[in-house]
């Protein structure tokens, strides 16, 4: 039996990677067998490159051939989605994905999968909650499945570098299959706790678990760090030397910022380079990885979502600007590199911001118990969407909607048809467990920076990372075969480098609606701003998470930092962005928004632009607020309804004309529309915002 199956399986690995003479990896066909022969419970921890999807879809082919059901692979990313489904199709399997890019599609894939002519049907974990898929087709699913496999099966572990409270949900579809049918879990990237984390919850009281890891050192990438005193020597070094580097590859940075600051940087020196990250369209980011994939591009420079799962063997690099806050992390995403070629090179290039922004992710991504508590407090029988359930708890979108899920998992609410329900399930904070997990987090970014500071192999210290017993020295990389990194950058590149971050001006966008649930704080305001009272597009000096003036504004911004008259260069450069302003009519006069926190750094601004520009400062606005400033977060509606009514504009002499509005930062960008409103009804035709910082 075992070898009708080995044939069978060789057969299918043939036409999958198109060659006559392919044969199994060590330990591929031990998974297939134990899935298809044995209707095992597997998890599969190999590096990236070795041919894990080779097994869930040459196992589906035979399940399949025997008689069993379509096989449901839950996947986290959408480039991951498409890679998959490319690769099923040269195998001669069937496969379609539901997610939130093809609604259109669902209705023809539901009628697919009921006439059994789907062979794989992939899925995102946040699909799995999702009320109609959960109610309407996943019980059908669970009764008809052959194979359940979870790829990137990290996710499902809080200890994992990029833990997602949906993957979570799995454990409760695992325990409500059948026992006789099997289940794959592959991973690149778990070292033993993580691993211990993935089997325990794959683990039934009878079944277990066979896991299946590999040696994770990677022959064909050479590993170096090169440290550099500042952003614009690192930028210009890569300049001056990524043409340097054979083929086209990844240049990373840790903030959607850095990625379009650097992409256009390097535009403008001539190299193809575009910008891809979570805001970048979902059409564009399809395209930009085509272009990859066809070396129509050098780089492209990416956040973490170009990540899990993109699919390039030939990749000939991956350069990092800033580090990520993990060595697992990092070994994830330089493992995009060399998967089919002799050597690919890989380089570190950290910043001293590193640190500060992680511990910023770090931070947004733990559940509060405060906040957690008022969650379960404003929820009852009758559903509540999102944005009304943010109106009534005061807690930023994108923290609910992760609060949310991890509250879900927990069973204390449940995402219905509608919107948010509580369950009425008791509800204890664990306090103990989100802080061994923030310790371990803290210990994942001293290990990131010991990986910097080491003399020993680099491949090593990351085998290390994830506890592979087979860790040596990679004869390769910096520390064992010498540096081979040039230092030196050119004086073009400098310049080039110098220009990029000096770039001043960032956009501040109008507000066009008023936020979902005011009514529920007493303010009946709904749907669209009226048009006289909205200010027109304005500008900020940088965003604090910019490369160049962002590094100052983060200095200025700083938490504790002193208020303090704004530096010459600063207000120089914030001419710049006055005479870069293309707006269709000159201010006629400067009013200010009162601080409690940076009174003097503001009073500065204002004077020394109106002074520049050779405006009248007609001062102040009135302020009604009393108390200590507001922090800064919170959501939309509240922070406009601690806004409202408290600033006036009655008590100055307001021109008919656009009037300039000084502010220290644009934030939630309320107090601007607030601080508008009151000018237009004082007599300004328009209202021109300008702060010196956007938080983006």
């Amino acid at each position: 039996m075992s070898e009708n199956t080995r044939e069978a399986a060789r057969r299918i690995l043939r036409s999958l990677v198109g060659r006559e003479d392919a044969d199994f990896h060590d330990g591929q066909f031990e998974a297939i067998e134990a899935l298809v022969d044995g209707h095992r419970r597997a998890l599969v921890v190999q590096r990236t490159g070795w041919g894990k999807s080779a097994v869930y879809f040459v196992a589906t082919a035979l399940l399949r051939e025997r008689g069993a059901g379509p096989t449901v692979l839950v996947s986290p990313l959408l480039a991951l989605m498409r890679d998959q489904i490319a690769a099923a199709q040269r195998s001669g399997v069937r496969a379609v994905a539901i997610n939130s890019t093809n609604a259109h599609e669902w209705a023809t894939v539901s009628a697919a999968l009921e006439n059994d002519e789907i062979d794989v049907l992939l899925v995102s974990p946040e699909r799995l909650n999702n009320p109609a898929f959960r109610e309407n087709q996943l019980p059908s699913l669970v009764r008809r499945m052959g194979l359940l496999v979870v790829d990137e099966a990290h996710c499902i572990s809080d200890w994992g570098h990029d833990f997602r409270p949906d993957y979570r949900r799995l454990r409760d579809l695992i325990a409500d299959l059948d026992p006789a049918v099997p289940v794959l879990a592959t991973t690149a990237t778990a070292n033993s706790r993580v691993v211990a984390d993935i089997a325990e919850q794959m683990e039934t009281a009878d079944t277990d678990v066979l896991t299946i890891r590999g040696p994770l050192a990677r022959a064909s990438l050479r590993l170096g760090v090169l440290r550099l005193p500042d952003a614009v020597t690192r930028l210009a070094w890569l300049i001056t030397h990524i043409g340097e580097l054979s083929g086209s590859g990844i240049v990373y940075t840790l903030t959607v910022a850095a990625a379009e600051d650097t992409a256009r940087a390097m535009r403008a020196a001539g190299i193809d380079a575009y910008a891809y990250s979570g805001q970048t369209p979902v059409e564009e980011r399809e395209e930009l990885e085509e272009k990859l994939r066809r070396n129509e591009v050098k780089a492209l420079v990416a956040t973490s979502a170009l990540g899990m799962g993109f699919d390039k063997p030939d990749l000939g690099f991956v350069v990092h600007l800033g580090a990520p806050s993990s060595p697992v992390a990092y070994y994830q995403q330089v493992g995009r590199a060399g998967r089919a070629t002799d050597r690919a090179d890989v380089l570190l290039l950290p910043g001293p911001e590193d640190t500060a922004i992680w511990e910023y992710f770090a931070t947004s991504s733990m559940p509060d118990q405060e906040r957690a508590e008022r969650v379960i407090s404003a929820l009852g029988d009758a559903p509540l969407s999102t944005p009304a359930l943010e109106a009534r708890v005061d807690i930023r979108r994108s923290r609910l909607e992760l609060l949310l899920k991890v509250l879900d998992v927990d069973g204390a609410v449940r995402r219905v048809q509608g919107g948010w329900v509580g369950t009425g399930q008791p509800w204890a904070y664990d306090a103990e467990r989100y802080g061994r997990i923030a310790a371990a987090r803290r210990a994942e970014q001293e290990a990131m920076l010991a990986y910097e500071r080491t003399d020993e192999c680099r491949m090593m210290f990351l085998q290390r990372a994830l506890d592979d017993a087979t860790a040596a020295p990679c004869g390769r990389c910096d520390n064992c075969a010498g540096t081979w990194i040039d230092a030196q950058v050119a004086s073009f590149a400098a310049e080039e480098a110098r220009t990029a971050m000096d770039r001043v001006g960032a956009v501040i966008e109008p507000r066009a609606q008023w936020p979902t649930g005011m009514a529920s704080l007493g303010l009946s305001l709904s749907g669209r701003i009226p048009v006289d009272e909205r200010y027109d597009e304005g500008r900020a000096l940088a965003r604090l998470t910019d490369l160049g003036w962002g590094n100052t504004l983060r200095e200025i911004f700083a938490a504790g930092a002193a208020d303090a008259p704004l530096q010459p260069a600063v207000l120089q450069a914030c001419a710049r962005v006055l005479g870069e302003w293309p707006w269709a009519e000159r201010p006629v006069a400067v009013v200010s928004v009162p601080s409690r926190t940076r009174p003097q750094l503001v009073a500065s601004l204002a004077h020394g632009l109106a002074g520049l520009g050779r405006l009248p400062y007609l001062g102040e606005l009135a302020t009604t607020a009393v108390g200590a400033p507001s922090e800064t977060g919170g959501n939309s509606a509240f922070r406009l309804s601690r806004v409202w009514g408290t600033l006036d504009a009655a008590s100055l002499d307001v021109p008919a004309g656009p009037v300039l509005l000084v502010d220290d930062i644009a934030d939630s960008r309320w107090t601007l529309q607030v601080a508008s409103s009151a000018l237009r009804a004082a007599g300004a035709t328009r209202v021109l915002p300008f702060t010196l910082a956007l938080r983006a």
